[in-house]
């Protein structure tokens, strides 16, 4: 993944803009992080990641058949990657390019300033 990873100290202080993006689909979500991240440094903002956090996987077991046969079980199961990002002092220009951006389908883009 190419990113801009920098230290982030205690001594800058100020605000940060940290974005957490799901998606079920890993590449999708690499692309996704990949033109948030362009974004961001196009207008001169610091960037934090992206982060990979842990992937969730849900599973659910099933019968095969409904009356008989009790033993035979299909599973299936989701899984949701997660990646966090982190602007540092963004200002109001990347916070605006960040939040117009066009998303794809099935990716979610969560926003705090913290």
């Amino acid at each position: 993944m190419a990113g801009a990873k920098t230290k982030v100290s205690k001594k800058d202080g100020g605000s940060k803009l940290r974005l957490r993006v799901l998606a079920y689909e890993a590449r999708v979500l690499d692309m996704t992080v990949r033109q948030i991240i362009e974004t961001a440094l196009r207008f001169d903002a610091k960037v934090v990641g992206p982060i990979p956090l842990a992937t969730k996987i849900q599973k659910i077991t099933l019968n095969r058949a409904a009356f008989i046969y009790k033993d035979a079980r299909e599973q299936f199961e989701m899984r949701t990657h997660t990646r966090l990002i982190e602007i540092i002092n963004p200002n109001h220009q990347v916070v605006e390019a960040v939040s117009n951006m066009s998303i794809p389908s099935g990716v979610s883009v969560e926003a705090q300033i913290v």
